[in-house]
């Protein structure tokens, strides 16, 4: 672990020139910066390179519009310039609700060129929700999809601020949807001036985005994401996923969530082609990797599990590779053989959404080539090692604030480091200064470390099971359940229990045409783990997750308060 305290970098400074003034230092004499050697980074700077170098490149496929990056360009231009006649300028909170179309390509670029800060908001939320995050983030500009208007109609009827209000009609689908705005985008984007100068940040520690967590257990906290760390992302995305140049994105994952894990950005920087993706099915995920040649995507590992578990006649074949960067939860060791086995290259990551998405890979190594199927499976779901743009990733014990020993064994919470962490929480200085305490951004994630120095996950510190005094991790027995033919999807929490404390209980899907009982499945984790951390009840059906995948824990919590009433 790098020891990174103010004091003793000072020292480090001031080593061996003790007696030297510091301003004396010949590297800092007369080069200083200005507008030749320096400029503030963002990732407009490269989308804005991606139009230059490949104006006639496609740069977006919906349906079927087909855009290229000359006129993607140009429309960011125009919608710049509309939102600049609304007096949208610095600091300004643009909220959008929109699912994964062009026009979220495109406020993507838009809103930061005003100097604004985009918010992008889970399609899926509640109007009280939604209320509260166009409340807090002070929203002056709202662009929304006719497929949400009833939600947002309510939640505009509980905000203390009133927002101009667009609607987006997408022309690719017939959408039902009442009209809300004063004009549709169409018309807001006929306003703009395709030669408007777009607007550098001042400072690229300026704020370009602010997304919102998920507010399991309270209001969600507003994560503020500044211009550096974007523009970082854009690379170290590539770096890290392997895109190479004009890479073919299939938007799997959803454009609200983490701004695409940064991939909103990060495809035009690699002058890719963005292929929109309106709802997250397995025949159109099918579709769309054999009709256009997609290379890379990326989801939670419920979208795995949709695309292993595809009928015959929502598959199709593909003679490319398909890379797959997985996150969220940490996935079940059979899904990613399952993927393997599919033809998938499977990369894992492993980040918050205060990291920008993505800040840790499983950074595959050649030696592990040559290892059994089994092996190199129990190598891939490790979380892994820091992204390319970040200082510091480790599992630290929050008690001493010292890096635990790297023996697989001693617990501690996964800690990051570096420019890919937020500003921090919006209008919450207590919640910022408690995240970064010890100069440390807290996940919240405990997992243990590997002498390697790879991370591995082993649950957040609020889902850890105490049965008896023993912690059992939730991950583990769902991974056990996982093994289970018949198995789909698993979540596990803790149950009370009279001698033990608690004890695990598990939820899990079944296969469409499988059936299995709640006995037969705590017998198949007997034989399969230590009987300790078995569950001692077993719920089958359809669990809640959110729009990204991640099941909700909360909800299957309230569950078993219902089943035992």
């Amino acid at each position: 672990m790098k020891d990174q305290t103010p004091d003793q970098n000072e020292q480090r400074k001031l080593s061996g020139r003790s007696t030297q003034n510091m301003s004396d230092n010949i590297f800092n004499i007369a080069l200083d910066k200005n507008p030749a050697n320096y400029q503030p980074l963002t990732p407009i700077s490269q989308f804005e390179r991606a139009a230059d170098v490949y104006p006639d490149h496609t740069a977006i496929i919906h349906g079927k519009q087909r855009i290229t990056y000359r006129e993607y360009y140009r429309r960011c231009l125009r919608l710049a310039s509309a939102l600049s006649q609304y007096n949208i300028g610095e600091g300004d909170t643009v909220s959008v609700m929109l699912a994964n179309t062009p026009a979220m390509l495109d406020v993507h670029m838009a809103v930061p060129m005003t100097r604004g800060v985009l918010h992008t908001m889970n399609t899926r939320l509640d109007a009280d929700t939604i209320a509260f995050q166009m409340n807090h983030a002070e929203t002056k500009f709202l662009i929304t999809d006719l497929e949400f208007s009833a939600t947002i109609k309510a939640a505009l009827e509980k905000c203390n601020i009133r927002p101009v209000v667009i609607d987006y009609v997408d022309p690719e689908f017939v959408i039902e949807g009442e009209k809300l705005g004063e004009k549709d985008y169409e018309a807001l984007l006929a306003m703009g001036d395709e030669n408007y100068s777009w607007l550098m940040p001042k400072d690229e520690w300026d704020a370009i985005s602010v997304n919102y967590t998920s507010g399991t257990t309270g209001n969600p906290k507003g994560v503020v994401y500044h211009h550096r760390g974007a523009a970082l992302m854009c690379l170290t995305n590539n770096i890290t996923v392997g895109l190479g140049q004009h890479p073919v994105y299939l938007w799997t994952l959803p454009m609200f969530h983490c701004n695409g894990w940064c991939f909103a950005w990060t495809i035009s920087a690699a002058a890719g082609t963005h292929v929109c993706l309106r709802w997250v099915r397995p025949k159109p995920i099918y579709d769309a990797i054999a009709d256009h040649k997609v290379t890379h995507l990326c989801g939670a590992p419920i979208v795995m599990s949709t695309l292993v578990n595809a009928t015959p006649e929502q598959r199709r074949e593909f003679t490319q590779q398909v890379s797959f960067t997985v996150a969220a939860a940490p996935p079940p060791e059979a899904v990613l053989r399952a993927m393997t086995d599919a033809g998938f290259k499977v990369v894992h990551v492993y980040g918050l959404t205060e990291t920008y998405g993505p800040a840790a890979v499983n950074a595959w190594q050649t030696e592990w080539d040559t290892l059994d199927a089994d092996a190199k499976t129990t190598k891939m779901a490790r979380q892994g090692v820091r992204y390319p743009g970040l200082e510091g990733l480790t599992i630290i014990d929050p008690a001493t604030m010292q890096q635990v020993e790297p023996n697989i064994e001693t617990m501690g919470e996964a800690m990051f480091q570096g420019n890919l962490v937020m500003k921090g929480y919006l209008k919450n200085p207590e919640a910022t200064k408690e995240a970064f305490a010890g100069g440390w951004f807290h996940s919240g994630d405990l997992g243990v470390l590997h002498p390697d120095g790879y991370i591995q996950l082993k649950d957040r510190s609020k889902d850890v099971i105490i049965s008896g005094g023993e912690n059992i991790s939730s991950i583990e027995v769902e991974n056990t359940l996982f093994k289970h033919q018949a198995i789909q999807a698993a979540a596990v929490v803790g149950i009370p229990h009279e001698k033990w404390g608690e004890t695990p209980c598990g939820f899990v899907e079944v296969k469409e045409g499988m059936s299995v009982s709640e006995q037969e499945l705590i017998d198949f984790c007997r034989d399969n783990m230590a009987r300790f951390k078995c569950p001692t009840r077993i719920v089958v059906g359809e669990l809640p997750k959110t729009s990204t995948g991640k099941i909700q824990k909360y909800k299957l919590r309230e569950q078993l308060i219902e089943l035992n009433d």
